[in-house]
């Protein structure tokens, strides 16, 4: 069956929307489903802006089979990015991360079975993997998660193993991600954070806008070069194409696990200083206490990536912090 009607759900987001671009531009037809509950519809308004093309969105909870029922029938595969994803937040409320994560992925898998969609590329995460035994970290790493996001990541990988076990005809990707900045060059959709941002790209160009006073480094004494947490950041465009990338490769490989990363790590500092660097504006900063379930360094192994899906990260980190900058500089409050 080829597939030509893609189902996104969470495709208001951050990712999701830059995903969206990219599933267009390769003619795909798409469908977004999105509680708009960390997403805004203004964002999707861009992205045909953007492309050209028109998305069909209908407002919904993945924890309501009958209204998933009706807005998939008819697809041929789905992305499915839809959760929640503060660490903190997490940590703090965790039944409500099982409950929205697990819950609603169990609801739409079921919803898949019965109308024999049977193709599905998931949005994981590389928080999956804990404390790092080794780096760069592979996919055979063990899976330890340090907080509930983690552990509901996990528990949905190993649902959608047991559903291919069970069946051989699923075509499944599960997709580790590590983590997400920049924003489309045009400036015209990036992460949109409500509150106060939990990732450090959209805090630190919120300094730059002036919306805070100054960034909070949490923790200057992990074993690293300069005492800060170390991150393999990657492009969100080159994190959107490996999701086409995957659809495309569905079925020449088995239910498997595959990191998308640029197997660098910086540190906080580093990024701070390759900001300032890009954008000309100075970043102000503070040190507090590390954070609980924050762990000093994660970077990527991708070459499985590369073997498998023939993507690699392109994107610098120069590139990321110009197209972080310019997303904000043109939308100081977002959307």
């Amino acid at each position: 069956m080829s597939i030509k009607t893609i189902f996104v759900t969470g495709g208001a987001g951050y990712i999701g929307s830059h995903t969206c671009i990219e599933l267009l531009q390769a003619n795909y037809n798409v469908i977004v489903y999105d509680n708009l509950a960390n997403s805004k519809l203004e964002s999707l308004r861009r992205v045909e802006q953007i492309t050209g093309k028109s998305i069909t969105f209908i407002k919904g909870d993945i924890r309501d089979k009958d209204a998933l029922k009706n807005a998939m029938t008819g697809c041929d595969a789905v992305i499915h990015f839809a959760g929640l994803k503060a660490v903190g937040e997490s940590v703090e409320k965790p039944l409500l991360y099982y409950d929205n994560n697990v819950l609603g992925s169990l609801c739409l898998f079921h919803v898949m079975q019965e109308l024999l969609i049977k193709n599905i590329v998931f949005s994981s995460s590389a928080t999956m993997y804990g404390d790092p035994e080794f780096l760069p970290l592979t996919e055979v790493h063990r899976c330890e998660a340090t907080n509930p996001y983690g552990e509901t990541k996990l528990a949905i990988e190993m649902m959608l193993r047991a559903l291919y076990n069970s069946d051989k005809d699923w075509q499944i990707a599960l997709l580790r991600y590590f983590n997400p900045v920049g924003a489309h060059e045009s400036g015209l959709i990036g992460e949109d954070p409500s509150g106060i941002p939990n990732n450090l790209m959209p805090f630190i160009t919120q300094v730059a806008v002036g919306k805070r006073k100054q960034l909070a480094v949490f923790g200057n004494d992990y074993q690293t070069p300069d005492g800060t947490g170390v991150r393999d950041y990657i492009h969100v465009v080159d994190l959107a194409k490996g999701h086409l990338k995957a659809l495309e490769a569905l079925g020449r490989f088995e239910c498997d696990a595959i990191n998308l990363g640029t197997g660098k790590g910086y540190s906080v500092l580093e990024l701070v200083g390759a900001f300032e660097q890009a954008s000309g504006q100075s970043i102000p900063y503070i040190i507090q206490d590390r954070r609980p379930g924050d762990i000093s360094e994660c970077y990527a192994d991708p070459r499985k990536a590369k073997d498998l899906l023939g993507w690699e990260a392109e994107l610098s980190l120069n590139k990321m912090c110009v197209d972080s900058w310019r997303w904000q500089k043109h939308n100081p409050d977002g959307y």
